[in-house]
């Protein structure tokens, strides 16, 4: 056992305490469910200390840690995807306050509802002198009625809010409920926190795990803490089934292995090692380089069955868009990037069907790489050539004191002629003259070519190409 699993145990099993104040029955059956709970409620953190990931708000000296250990919260509003612990955390200052802790959910909770938790609020402050902390999950989930009824309440300073969302909170927040709490931003949980998480669980499971296993889970978390841990425990109850029916593992430990992963993930790892990783990319990118679906097909079939990371390929797509056909076909890029959103939107395995989308329109797109030439070409004489000063008609003149400097003077609107261009300097006069991009004569760039023409930029420089 690791010891990020080993030392977690410790503190789990020391942090149990059955209710010995009630019956034996209330005491076994609390001690059932809680074997039952899902591995995440089970792992859910009793101490700062075991919160793995967000350093940035919880490690020592950090602001969000030392509001929780002064027990001097204000309102908050906790801003980040699934799983990254917006629920632990808000659960874990409960169990540090000297306050009361309520929760409520958005989902299923109501105007009225919010009414007799204030009224609560208030009479346990008048008669104890006890304030409140309220827990609101899904919070971008409450309408405005019930987010204003909360405001009085929140502005007083008798409740104090804990809100946890996953969208936006700009966009789905009231403004003035937001402005009296402080936001902070949870971030996906990284490869070394996802990894500390599951050998936690490993441990509270009683299982041993592959490296290979862990490895995959943590990869096909993508950061989502829950989403891990979930399918640990599905890995976990296949194992230890597997093991069940083995009448000569008897005494043995039940170990997740590679297989268990995939099952549980309903995926297969990557069937190849590293360098065929990069040789498989590379025959993909070349393929719709050369303008071939099917082989462009044939190898994105290849990547996605051996479980390689859709959101690698779309970026690899969009990328491919602008480096191999550019302005030849502008629409392969609003193609690659849209395939890019559905990966994420949709996910797999619809979206495996807006990747081949993407890749028959790329492969079968006109090829241009002068974009990527002009680039190249522009960064060298950026990098070398003279001092880069922007000429003085170009600059800006809408502040104060500019135009006693000269700045704008002189220059031409293009919208004042009747062709929407006139001939004007906008570079530096040391590379004044050099061209970067000529288009191609293919596909669209062929009608970029001619406007250039019209406006007679493109016989400029043409022997002193960059």
């Amino acid at each position: 056992m690791s010891y990020c699993g080993a030392l977690f145990l410790r503190r789990w099993v020391a942090g149990y305490r059955p209710d010995v104040s009630g019956n034996l029955f209330t005491s076994a059956a609390t001690e059932r469910l809680a074997r039952r709970a899902p591995l995440a409620d089970r792992l859910r953190p009793t101490q700062l200390d075991d919160v793995v990931g967000q350093e940035h708000l919880l490690g020592p000296g950090r602001p969000l840690r030392r509001l929780i250990e002064a027990d001097r919260l204000s309102s908050v509003v906790l801003w980040g995807p699934p799983g990254t612990g917006k629920t632990s955390l808000a659960r874990l200052i409960a169990r540090i306050t000297a306050q009361e802790f309520t929760e409520i959910s958005a989902v299923n909770a109501s105007v009225k509802d919010v009414r007799e938790l204030v009224a609560a609020a208030q009479a346990r402050l008048g008669e104890r002198d006890v304030g409140t902390i309220l827990f609101l999950d899904e919070v971008h989930r409450f309408n405005k009625a019930q987010q204003d009824a909360l405001l009085p309440s929140v502005e007083s300073g008798l409740l104090v809010l804990i809100g946890a969302t996953t969208e936006n909170p700009f966009f789905e927040v009231n403004a003035p409920l937001l402005s009296r709490s402080t936001l902070f931003r949870l971030e996906p949980l990284g490869p070394e926190a996802l990894r500390c998480l599951l050998e936690r669980g490993v441990a509270v499971e009683a299982v041993e795990a592959d490296d290979d296993a862990l490895d995959l889970l943590v990869d096909r978390a993508a950061g989502d803490g829950r989403h891990g841990l979930t399918s640990l425990e599905v890995a976990a109850a296949l194992a230890a089934g597997r093991l069940a029916e083995d009448p000569e593992a008897a005494g043995s430990v039940a170990r997740v292995t590679l297989a268990d992963a995939e099952a549980a993930l309903s995926t297969k790892a990557l069937r190849y090692g590293r360098d065929a990783h990069y040789d498989v990319i590379s025959a993909f990118i070349k393929s719709i380089r050369g303008s071939d679906p099917d082989a462009g097909l044939y190898w994105l079939a290849r990547m996605l069955d051996a479980g390689e990371d859709a959101r690698f390929i779309a970026r690899r797509l969009v990328i491919l868009a602008s480096e191999d056909v550019g302005m030849a076909d502008p629409m392969g890029l609003v193609v690659a990037d849209a395939a890019a959103r559905a990966v994420e939107f949709v996910g797999l395995p619809e979206a495996k069907l807006n990747l081949a989308q993407a890749v028959v329109h790329l492969a079968t797109a006109p090829k241009s790489n002068r974009v990527t030439i002009a680039l190249g070409a522009a960064e060298g004489d950026a990098r070398v050539a003279g001092t880069g000063e922007v000429p003085m008609h170009l600059r800006d003149a809408h502040y104060r004191g500019a135009a006693q400097l000269g700045h704008g003077e002189g220059y031409d609107f293009p919208h004042d002629h009747p062709e929407g261009w006139v001939e004007q300097r906008h570079r530096p006069m040391e590379v004044d003259g050099r061209r970067y991009y000529d288009p191609s004569p293919h596909g669209f760039e062929r009608e970029v070519a001619e406007r250039m023409r019209s406006t007679n930029r493109s016989e400029e420089g043409s022997d002193d190409r960059g």
